[in-house]
């Protein structure tokens, strides 16, 4: 379990690199959430781990975001019903933390519900681990820390993916987390990497998980090492400023390449969840 606090500014912030310029997700074409929009409901566990880019390319093309905070108290819906898609964000939480988290079971139902429905998730770290011991699989530590920019590799099963097909042969992904999960039955491996077999997945024809942070803007990037620094510390002992500073010049050369790909698999996401309502309004209209 990851310990998560911004109490302490990060050291990074004292860096000349963080005088590095990419392309912000704020930057891209925006447009207003329109009435007949998608809506979304967005499950948030962490303050310091919001839905960041992905919440912004998402909004530019006129989703509608709801976002509910089930460990500060907030109602989950009793159903799918009445959104057409759900995005599950990441947090320090272990997945397996029923009686410190109990929200996690009311999520975790919700998640079968979308699912039954055929109405799309996108599961980002937490959220990836906990799709997965919705359908029955158990999430652990790995032993280690994933932090910073890493490669991941796509698979051969990747190639023919909605999101991921054309996108190249591996990618550049931020990471932070020290627990990993075994996949559901009938998934299909979409990213692997050699500390975490199970870096993405697809079970069904649209519920998604990404082990990585594919939503981390790129300040939230820079202060990850400190929201998580007795994380830090207890694997990296005296070696983790020294690991910090490695994290910070991995966002700097890759952050724009992971930007870049954010915006492609959350907009193809979007095509899932718009082709969703597609063919269930065609449905009704065939039913009345």
């Amino acid at each position: 379990m990851l310990v998560a606090s911004r109490a302490r500014s990060p050291r990074a912030a004292a860096s000349p690199s963080l005088q590095f310029q990419v392309r912000s997700a704020a930057n891209a074409p925006q447009r207003l959430p329109v009435a007949d929009g998608p809506r979304l409901l967005v499950i948030q566990h962490c303050p310091v781990t919001p839905i960041g880019t992905v919440g912004e390319f998402l909004a530019a093309r006129g989703a509608r975001l709801e976002t509910r905070f089930p460990h500060d108290g907030d109602a989950l819906p009793g159903s799918a019903a009445g959104f057409d898609g759900l995005v599950v964000l990441g947090g320090p939480q272990h997945a397996g933390d029923d009686d410190g988290h109990p929200a996690f079971p009311a999520i975790m139902r919700l998640i079968r519900q979308f699912h039954r429905a055929a109405k799309p998730i996108y599961g980002i770290c937490l959220g990836a681990q906990l799709i997965a011991r919705a359908f029955g699989e158990k999430v652990y530590p790995f032993g280690a820390m994933e932090v910073g920019f890493l490669p991941a590799q796509f698979t051969t099963e990747a190639a023919y993916d909605p999101l991921l097909a054309g996108l190249g042969g591996a990618q550049q992904v931020m990471q932070l987390h020290e627990d990993t999960f075994d996949l559901p039955r009938g998934a299909v491996r979409l990213m692997s990497n050699e500390t975490c077999a199970n870096q993405a997945f697809r079970l069904g024809r649209s519920t998604y998980g990404f082990q990585c942070h594919i939503e981390v803007t790129e300040r939230d990037a820079f202060n990850f090492p400190r929201d998580c620094w007795a994380s830090m510390e207890r694997h990296y002992g005296e070696t983790a400023e020294l690991v910090e500073r490695a994290v910070i010049a991995g966002i700097c050369r890759h952050f724009a390449e992971g930007l870049a790909f954010c915006e492609q698999v959350t907009g193809r996401w979007l095509d899932l969840v718009e082709a969703r309502r597609v063919a269930g309004r065609a449905s009704r209209r065939r039913a009345a």
